[in-house]
């Protein structure tokens, strides 16, 4: 498999009291066409650090972030936009939907933001929820939806665009046992069925196991787990 995402010595640090604080020392990864990554590692270790970057929205202070075998580094903040919005979805562990807007309006505003028409979205984005089990709750607003159908209606928000990448970062934190099981099998099935590749931050290591691949990070470094 050729790999879509690298990640190649990768430097973060941050000043704290003047201080460096390490968060990433010379990481680094690779993620294939189609494989999903648990990234499982304990709060503060720098796990939404390196989904940032990874997923573009942060610069590292040293490395390179390659995207299939090209280097994102010295690109400017439009072309960085252009790739986000294209190529990488994101999930986080809060829905972020939009309150004044349906949970179809939702998905079909990054759909219209990337020249799609309003029906083409619209198809799409009922088709998406669908799959999901969400699209009889289409026309809801955010707020009349239960949490496990406002991650869906997320999870469905990152994927309209057809990115190769989803990155999420700790999906299901915010649902209970049940719930969150049902909202990471969903994703899970999306995931093989589009081909997607995943990096998914998560603490759930039942969760975990599913996926092909499982890392860690450790004093800055990201190791693979067995």
């Amino acid at each position: 498999m050729a790999s879509l995402l690298q990640l190649v010595n990768i430097d973060r640090r941050y000043l704290d009291s003047d201080k460096p604080l390490v968060i990433l020392d010379k990481a680094n990864f690779s993620l294939e066409q189609g494989q999903t990554v648990a990234l499982v590692a304990p709060s503060g270790a720098g796990k939404s650090t390196l989904l940032h970057i990874a997923g573009l929205l942060e610069r590292p202070n040293g490395g390179d972030v390659v995207l299939r075998g090209h280097s994102c580094s010295n690109l400017s903040d439009n072309d960085r936009t252009a790739i986000r919005r294209n190529d990488i979805g994101f999930v986080y562990q809060f829905h972020h939907l939009l309150p004044e807007f349906t949970a179809l309006e939702n998905v079909m505003i990054p759909q219209m933001i990337a020249g799609l028409k309003r029906s083409e979205a619209a198809d799409r984005g009922l088709k998406l929820l669908t799959y999901l089990r969400v699209g009889h709750r289409a026309k809801h607003r955010p707020s009349e939806l239960s949490g496990g159908e406002q991650q869906r209606v997320a999870i469905a928000r990152a994927v309209a665009n057809a990115p190769s990448i989803l990155l999420a970062d700790e999906p299901t934190g915010n649902l209970d046992p049940v719930t969150s099981a049902y909202v990471f099998q969903a994703l899970a099935a999306l995931v093989r069925q589009s081909g997607l590749s995943a990096l998914i931050a998560t603490h759930n290591l039942s969760l975990a196991k599913q996926m092909d691949r499982r890392i860690t990070l450790k004093s800055g470094k990201i190791i693979e787990l067995p």
